[in-house]
């Protein structure tokens, strides 16, 4: 009886500290913050087991709003051993779930291009500002609108490491102009993406070349709109909208992804 007991007692000291080192290794944070009176929520994500500042990757939701899939995917940068701040770029409680309200709440952030990159420069200093950061090493990726975001903002200068954009819209009025873009840039699209059609990514390619800009471009055949989400298929269903979850696509984009940081960060 006292060695079961013993045996018992082990187990629960086991368990005790497996449990414990798994919520010491991922560590995520809520966070508050205001631009021009107005509140925004983002999300912090990183692993408190890594030694030193490591790389931080800032990440733009889809036009839905801030909501658990880009939580996630920062979640999968931090295990990846990134500190990533999923930003906000409607303001808290801006999460839409119809295809009208996630509209209105786009046009609303994008009236104009001041105010995109006030809302993108206030997230990247919250990550720069981390006590597990390296600020010379940042990056952005973005998902749907994120990733025209993100985009813009590498057309603008801002000084960024690289941006990624998934299944992002590639056609801007801002341009990039020779000796402006910082970032290099990475771009995953659906190959049938109605939302982003082969005259976008053609004018891209153009644009980036025109102006030396480094860029890396896939295309993948038959792949739809929203191609990295897998809750893109109910919405397709519920609103009749061309968009849809691609596994294969999905995982190729996120190992690219993760190729290109270790490329960019390296350097």
């Amino acid at each position: 009886m006292v060695a079961l007991k013993s045996i018992a007692a082990l187990a629960a000291l086991s368990f005790s500290l497996t449990t414990t080192q798994v919520l010491a290794e991922m560590q995520t944070e809520t966070i508050d913050y205001e631009i021009d009176g107005q509140s925004f929520t983002g999300y912090m994500a990183w692993d408190d087991e890594l030694e030193g500042k490591r790389p931080g990757v800032l990440v733009v939701h889809e036009w839905w709003g801030h909501n658990d899939f880009v939580r996630e995917q920062a979640e999968k940068l931090a295990a990846s051993g990134y500190t990533a701040f999923a930003l906000d770029m409607y303001g808290s409680g801006k999460l839409a779930e119809h295809p009208d309200t996630a509209q209105k709440f786009m046009q609303e952030a994008t009236q104009n291009i001041d105010q995109v990159k006030a809302r993108f420069l206030k997230a990247k200093s919250l990550l720069e500002d981390h006590e597990t950061v390296d600020n010379d090493r940042i990056a952005a990726q973005g998902y749907c609108f994120g990733g025209a975001v993100v985009l813009n903002m590498a057309r603008l200068g801002v000084d960024l490491d690289g941006v990624v954009s998934l299944h992002g819209a590639l056609g801007s009025p801002i341009k990039a102009e020779p000796d402006m873009v910082k970032a290099r840039v990475q771009v995953y699209t659906g190959g049938a993406d109605k939302m982003v059609p082969s005259e976008q990514v053609a004018a891209l390619v153009q644009e980036m070349q025109d102006t030396g800009v480094d860029l890396t471009l896939v295309s993948f055949p038959g792949v739809l709109h929203g191609f990295t989400n897998p809750g893109a298929d109910t919405f397709a269903e519920n609103f009749g909208m061309p968009i849809g979850y691609n596994e294969d696509a999905a995982t190729r984009s996120w190992q690219g992804t993760m190729r290109f940081y270790e490329e960019i960060f390296a350097q």
